[in-house]
């Protein structure tokens, strides 16, 4: 049964990312740390008690469609009431709206706990969170007054609809079109494929956020524009009127997530409505909605990253229960008897240490993009420094940690052995859901294209710069603590840096000869290497905040552990950046 890690959490916040300081600074108002922790207990306490033991129902049931309509999962529209009758889906939100305005660090705290009980249900939440960025940014006050409270508070879901059979990852190439009335609304017509939580019964209105293309668009990216279609319209009064024109016409079969309804909606085919037409209202100004998406969308960038940490966190809490339990064998250099269990192997301990080497990695990149972001909006004279920063971390946030999601599920199957492949252990559910975040909200291969081309050449490459000076400042700590514990971290983390300086700066360079398909060959194995650095420097950052204890002490010693043995990677991670791309290219004919 998964336990949220509360200690671990909340040590995370104050201590690696900035939330700590921050309260002592005031940035946050009157929040303290009393309260700070009150909020992380009763979430992982709903999260442990409430949405946990309904995962596996949710997984073996699934959503159907029934009848035109979407059935959730048993209990899982009770617990989705109960969930925002907590308050849990306004935390951060505008308090002019019913939010409590609440960081964002807090927010992507209790998100990793709902994903690690389920990372199905978690997802409901997740998106109308985007809406709600979304339309406070670029809505209009009308749209703003009729929606943004129901949403706030979660009474309302929101959702986003991109993708179309044709258009997946090019968004440019979508044909969903969007006809002017003389009224001031749209009427949408066309097909969205993969919606998450598209329709269900949980909520009395679910709010679309579609894009779609006017008669008279440019062609690309240039010519979409972005929607607000409802479910149900909304009255003068705020009471719900008719039935829009789209509807759920079937639900994916998935690998994994099957709680949630993963839905194809068709727009505008005379379904409900005397006229033919979704009725929609345009957000932001037209023709320029993809701008406001991305609002959306780099908000669920970093909760897909979460997601992958959350993942991460039941897998290796799952494998260690299992570790100590389970006998095989007799370890070297046990003075017991008979049969030992696993964990004493040493083959398993590396493998659940590196479960939690990449899981606490993680957790601390997800957690400090998220400071970024807060900070980005609470810290005025440094504004542009942390918009930055939140910039350069959200790819890899989003890639990092979902890879490893994907990486510690399958080990903690390879702990289980062959139970693990069994079905009723829950490890497998575990990999099954893990593998759609490396896809979803932009594959992973685009988090590195947008790294490289887009966030490495901030400011020319100065804000990666300044932050690589920072983590040296990190090595260099641990250089000059002194503490035994730490092993060879302090010279292994600075050489690790070193590769990430010098992929970093090649990168730039051939950016700036015109040699880009060169540096997006590079330009996973450079996102890679991102993450490890980033992890054996937060991780070495716990340890010196920590020091003075025994969970000091053990933090140390994760902290050695992956130094040793995952930072060895970044070598070869920065060798396949700067001579990767000749033989890639020769190897095309490979291919033909």
């Amino acid at each position: 049964m998964y336990k949220a890690p509360v200690k671990e959490i909340a040590f995370t916040l104050n201590h690696v990312a900035g939330l700590g300081h921050a309260m002592e600074q005031g940035i946050f108002g009157d929040l303290s740390a009393d309260v700070v922790e009150a909020i992380l207990l009763e979430a992982g306490r709903f999260a442990g008690e409430e949405v946990e033991p309904l995962a596996e129902a949710g997984d073996r049931q699934g959503a159907k469609l029934v009848d035109g309509k979407v059935v959730l999962p048993d209990g899982w529209e009770r617990l989705y009431r109960d969930w925002i009758s907590g308050g849990w889906n306004g935390l951060t939100g505008p308090e002019e709206f019913g939010g409590q305005g609440l960081p964002h660090m807090l927010n992507i705290a209790t998100l990793e706990m709902w994903n690690s009980a389920s990372m199905a249900f978690g997802l409901a939440p997740t998106l109308t969170m985007g809406a709600v960025e979304a339309l406070r940014a670029h809505g209009s006050e009308d749209l703003k007054k009729t929606y943004l409270a129901k949403l706030v508070s979660g009474e309302w879901t929101g959702t986003m609809n991109l993708t179309e059979p044709h258009a997946g990852s090019d968004v440019g190439a979508l044909r969903s079109r969007a006809e002017r009335r003389d009224d001031g609304t749209y009427r949408i017509f066309g097909q969205k494929i993969f919606i998450t939580w598209g329709d269900h019964e949980a909520t009395d209105n679910i709010v679309h956020l579609v894009l779609a293309r006017l008669p008279d668009a440019p062609a690309g990216t240039r010519g979409i524009s972005l929607f607000l279609v409802p479910k149900f319209l909304v009255n003068a009064d705020g009471s719900l009127g008719a039935r829009n024109d789209y509807f759920a016409h079937s639900l994916e079969h998935k690998l994994g997530i099957h709680g949630s309804p993963t839905c194809t909606l068709i727009f505008g085919d005379g379904k409900y409505g005397s006229e033919k037409g979704a009725i929609g209202w345009l957000v932001g100004e037209e023709n320029k909605g993809l701008a406001c998406m991305f609002t959306m969308m780099n908000n669920a960038r970093l909760a897909v990253g979460i997601q992958g940490v959350a993942i991460a966190e039941a897998a290796t809490q799952k494998a260690i229960a299992y570790a100590r339990e389970r006998t095989q064998g007799r370890a070297p250099g046990t003075a017991a008897t008979g049969m030992s269990p696993i964990i004493e192997h040493p083959d398993v301990a590396r493998m659940l240490l590196t479960m939690k080497s990449l899981t606490q990695g993680s957790r601390a990149i997800c957690y400090a993009c998220a400071e970024a972001i807060d900070m980005s909006h609470r810290d005025p004279q440094k504004a542009k420094h942390w918009q930055e920063r939140a910039a350069l971390l959200t790819p890899v946030a989003k890639s990092f940690s979902t890879d490893a999601g994907v990486d510690v599920a399958s080990l903690g199957i390879q702990v289980h052995g062959g139970m693990g492949f069994i079905e009723e252990t829950g490890a497998a559910q575990l990999l099954r859901d893990a593998r759609i975040a490396p896809i979803y909200e932009g594959t992973n291969g685009i988090q590195a294209i947008d790294l490289v081309t887009r966030k490495l050449t901030i400011a020319n490459g100065d804000h990666m710069r300044g932050f690589i000076a920072e983590l040296c400042g990190i090595a260099d700590a641990v250089a000059q603590s002194n503490l035994k514990g730490f092993g060879e971290t302090a010279p292994r983390l600075r050489s690790a840096i070193d590769d990430l300086e010098k992929a970093g700066e090649w990168l730039l360079s051939r950016q700036a000869d015109g040699a880009l398909a060169e540096a997006l060959a590079g330009a996973t194995p450079y996102q890679r290497l991102f993450g490890l650095v980033l992890t054996g420097s937060y991780l070495a950052k716990g340890g010196l905040a920590d020091a003075a204890d025994g969970e000091g002490a053990k933090r140390i010693a994760l902290c050695r552990f992956t130094a040793e043995n995952l930072l060895a990677e970044t070598a070869a991670l920065a060798d396949r950046v700067l001579v990767g791309a000749s033989s890639l290219n020769a190897a095309r004919i490979a291919l033909a």
